[in-house]
């Protein structure tokens, strides 16, 4: 007969909190585990900030900058979500992907957050071919376009 499973008191890698037989006030847990996915899940954020907004709307998340001040500090690189008139915090991990609303990019995460670089349409040169030049301009766009890559 194999041995049951045993759980700890949060799942390793986004610290959801497990229940135990016989909790008492099961709901904050499930609430809290309900947060946090609530972040998780299809993650778009409204920006980058290191200040908290002053009045956040309900389920607005931002990623926490480097030099959080206010109720963000000590938690930088975070994701902060207010929700119930709370700051509710996760830090990701390596791989992790946001829609920056602000940015209209994709951040990710690896162990820092990293923004693709801008890409300009190609100049110069002592040849110049036109239809390569608009083949690449076409794909930029398209990148562009896709949250792949900001905006020129």
């Amino acid at each position: 007969m194999t041995d049951p499973v045993s759980f700890t008191a949060a799942t390793p890698r986004y610290v959801l909190p497990n229940l135990f037989t016989a909790q008492a006030q099961k709901e904050f847990t499930i609430n809290e585990a309900h947060a946090r996915l609530d972040i998780l899940l299809h993650p778009a954020v409204e920006g980058e900030a290191n200040v908290p907004p002053v009045t956040p709307p309900d389920g607005a998340t931002w990623i926490v900058g480097s030099t959080p001040s206010g109720d963000w500090a000590d938690n930088a690189g975070d994701l902060a979500s207010w929700q119930a008139g709370n700051w509710v915090f996760v830090s990701p991990q390596p791989g992790m992907q946001v829609f920056d609303q602000a940015a209209r990019v994709t951040a990710r995460f690896d162990g820092v957050w990293q923004y693709a670089a801008t890409v300009s349409a190609p100049s110069g040169g002592t040849t110049e071919d036109t239809e390569a030049r608009a083949a690449i301009t076409g794909l930029i766009a398209a990148l562009v376009s896709a949250g792949i890559l900001p905006a020129v």
